[in-house]
């Protein structure tokens, strides 16, 4: 089962493809996504990525959490359920 870890704290020219190259060496990515500010087309300075197994994702945020990429320090973890917005702008 797929696994979803959020990953903080990310230079502003860290792309998708940076990401997912970066967490591959840990083993299968499904998926990479660095949020990007519609309004100003920005990262946000945030991602996701999706590895194919828990044991994955595990070995990931422990090896991960707290190392330098692209000159910052990562925050890695365990990506949580989004909550209901009730303001949702559109």
């Amino acid at each position: 089962m797929s696994q979803k870890i959020y990953v903080g704290n990310l230079g502003f020219s860290v792309n998708n493809e940076a990401l997912s190259e970066k967490f591959a060496q840990f083993g299968t990515v499904s998926s990479a996504k660095v949020i990007i500010d519609r309004d100003t087309n920005r990262s946000k300075g945030f991602g996701f990525v999706e590895m194919s197994s828990s044991a994955e994702a595990t070995k990931a945020i422990n090896s991960l959490n707290g190392t330098d990429f692209d000159g910052r320090q990562m925050n890695v973890s365990e990506a949580k359920p989004m909550e209901k917005r009730e303001n949702n702008r559109y």
